[in-house]
């Protein structure tokens, strides 16, 4: 009578521990389902290239971005699709995105002093504590008057933080761009540590 209770109990555990095991795996197979369709369709991570958001951003750091219901706001870091210089006849074969930072949306009116290297949005002097040390704003062209250029229906004025090294919107070649080829908004940075953008 006792080896048949043993018998039944080692039975009854080896039940529970595969039952335990199949919640166990099941869970674990939902769970990989659902951050790989948050990450189809939500959010998505993209690797940096350039030097042209030092220090916020340095080559090789990879950030997490999302273009769920965003709307793009001054002072957010946006991921540009490349496919964006292709309409202004750029023939670069890189494909990686292009990050940057909102400076101006739709109606705001965009002006660059290089004598005092401000930045003024609709007439008041943007705090830039974002940009890298030392540099100065200028226009592409390297003009020295100040200038103003208002922001399109449905477009952005952006730039890098490192205002000396980046190609962004001072430039004929990037100029407004088309709010339809932003990626996604730069949530936080994941590497090398994690920063909130």
């Amino acid at each position: 009578m006792m080896n048949d209770e043993i018998a039944t109990t080692r039975k009854n555990d080896g039940r529970s521990f595969l039952k335990e095991l199949y919640e166990w795996l099941d869970a674990v197979v939902v769970s990989v389902i659902v951050i790989i369709l948050l990450f189809t369709f939500a959010f998505r991570i993209v690797g940096i290239k350039g030097r042209s958001m030092q220090n916020t951003l340095i080559d090789k750091d990879r950030v997490i971005i999302t273009n769920l219901f965003y709307k793009p706001s001054r002072g957010d870091v946006v991921v540009i699709s490349r496919n964006y210089l292709n309409i202004n006849g750029d023939t670069d074969e890189d494909d990686s995105p292009i990050i940057k930072r909102v400076i101006a949306t739709e109606g705001e009116t965009v002006t660059i002093d290089p004598t005092s290297g401000t930045v003024s949005v609709d007439g008041k002097v943007l705090k830039e504590d974002y940009i890298k040390p030392g540099q100065i704003t200028t226009w592409g062209d390297g003009s020295s008057e100040a200038r103003s250029v208002t922001v399109e229906k449905g477009k952005i004025f952006v730039m890098g933080d490192n205002r000396g090294e980046s190609l962004d919107s001072r430039y004929a070649a990037i100029g407004q761009v088309d709010t339809r080829y932003i990626l996604g908004h730069a949530l936080v940075r994941i590497y090398p540590s994690v920063k909130k953008l």
